[in-house]
């Protein structure tokens, strides 16, 4: 759970993206606070608007519906998620995958189109892969969401989507950074993002995309960048944190070597916490 005590912070709730965001923050006008806060929150409506599969019309839905050769014009927030989704793809071997082992690589991204160069009719029922945002949009909704409140002027936020996806930015008055716990997980958190996987409360429920089968090797994992080595940590972090709780060791150091500033944690299945 994710509650700052003892900071003063103000704090601000929406509910999106099948979960609860909050935005806790220090500004001695809660009133401006409350409208940074406000335009934070709506960037994250018309993200969801864009990212959700579970909405129609969303730029995902279109995606999903597409044919063999056709192109699908998106938001560039589409673009950028897409993007950071392949990125991530490419480093990890396919352990994160967002469409489940249905051709994420098909897809060609050009500009703001979407297309389905690599996509052959007749080949199954669907032409086009079956995209899913869920194990990247929420880290994505926080980076942006972060943002928006630095152009508000508000410099020292904690921000997190369901307490999975959590980004701090500068520390509260009087504190070295915000003090967090997720789970296991205890830490001091000062301009870094953070994500956590696992499978102890919703049960195996995590699958290898290269598979098909449900992750029992690992109880959890943790993943932190820091803000300054990309544009969207958010994003990547929650990425990387579920291709962690697939891929072995020394796959995890060698991405985790790729990545300054980069830390991970386990939780092993025997209740053991390992750090790298």
């Amino acid at each position: 759970m994710i509650h700052p005590s003892g900071i003063g912070a103000l704090r601000f709730a929406h509910q999106a993206m099948h979960t609860e965001f909050e935005i806790f923050c220090v500004h001695r006008d809660a009133g401006y606070a409350q409208q940074a806060a406000w335009a934070a929150f709506d960037l994250l409506d018309r993200l969801e608007n864009e990212l959700s599969r579970f909405i129609p019309n969303s730029d995902i839905s279109r995606i999903n519906a597409m044919a063999a050769g056709e192109s699908v014009r998106v938001s560039r927030w589409t673009i950028e998620c897409l993007t950071l989704a392949r990125q991530a793809f490419d480093e990890t071997g396919g352990a994160f995958d967002i469409s489940l082992g249905t051709g994420l690589e098909s897809l060609e991204l050009c500009g703001n189109a979407v297309r389905g160069a690599g996509l052959h009719p007749g080949k199954g029922e669907r032409n086009s892969p079956q995209l899913d945002l869920g194990g990247i949009g929420k880290g994505y909704a926080v980076d942006r969401m972060a943002e928006v409140l630095d152009e508000w002027d508000i410099r020292q936020a904690l921000i997190h989507g369901g307490h999975s996806s959590v980004l701090a930015t500068d520390a509260p008055p009087g504190f070295g950074g915000w003090p967090l716990t997720m789970g296991e997980l205890a830490v001091t958190a000062r301009r870094r993002a953070f994500s956590a996987s696992g499978i102890r409360t919703q049960g195996a429920h995590i699958v290898d995309p290269r598979t098909g089968r449900p992750v029992t090797a690992r109880a959890a994992a943790w993943v932190s960048l820091e803000l300054d080595g990309s544009p969207s940590p958010g994003a990547l972090a929650e990425a990387f944190s579920t291709a962690f709780m697939i891929l072995p060791a020394a796959e995890v150091e060698a991405i985790r070597a790729s990545h300054p500033g980069m830390e991970a944690w386990f939780l092993e299945t025997e209740g053991k916490l390992n750090a790298y």
